[in-house]
């Protein structure tokens, strides 16, 4: 196989469907349990003064049997999520929220919490040792290692 198609199959694979991301966003939602479709097809409606989606529109949509909403359903359901309507549409763009959206699920634990508070105070070089520590900590608890960069926080 050429370079040129090894790199398009991989950016295939990267690519996400809107049902996927739609099922993220739901899964990823803090207080414990997920929104049902219900759930968030009345607050919808209710933000928008009218019978804008069902329910079963949204099961539709997060199952992939539906596939091409309205410019309209996507603001909506953008809207009720927190994310721009750009989420559903652009990959690299969701990826970046998916990531915002695991730090504040991380930073929920208190602890972790306390530690991130407590770096903010320290040099770019220590917080880039803490980032390997955690890193190498991350791979002998067989969590992966996770992107050591330099922390710009």
């Amino acid at each position: 196989m050429s370079d040129v198609a090894a790199g398009h199959h991989d950016a295939v694979d990267l690519a996400r469907t809107l049902a996927a991301k739609l099922d993220h966003l739901f899964t990823a939602q803090p207080g414990g349990r997920p929104p049902s479709h219900e759930e968030v097809a009345t607050a919808i409606n209710i933000a928008a003064g009218e019978k804008t989606i069902s329910a079963t529109y949204i099961w539709q949509l997060r199952t992939g049997r539906k596939t091409n909403p309205t410019k309209r359903h996507l603001e909506a359901l953008a809207r009720y999520f927190g994310v721009q309507p750009a989420y559903f549409l652009d990959d690299v763009y969701a990826e970046r929220v998916d990531e915002q959206l695991a730090l504040l699920d991380a930073l929920k634990e208190a602890d972790v919490r306390s530690l991130a508070l407590r770096a903010s105070g320290l040099s770019q070089s220590s917080r880039q040792s803490i980032a390997k520590l955690v890193a190498q900590l991350s791979a002998v608890e067989g969590l992966g290692a996770p992107d050591v960069g330099s922390p710009q926080v």
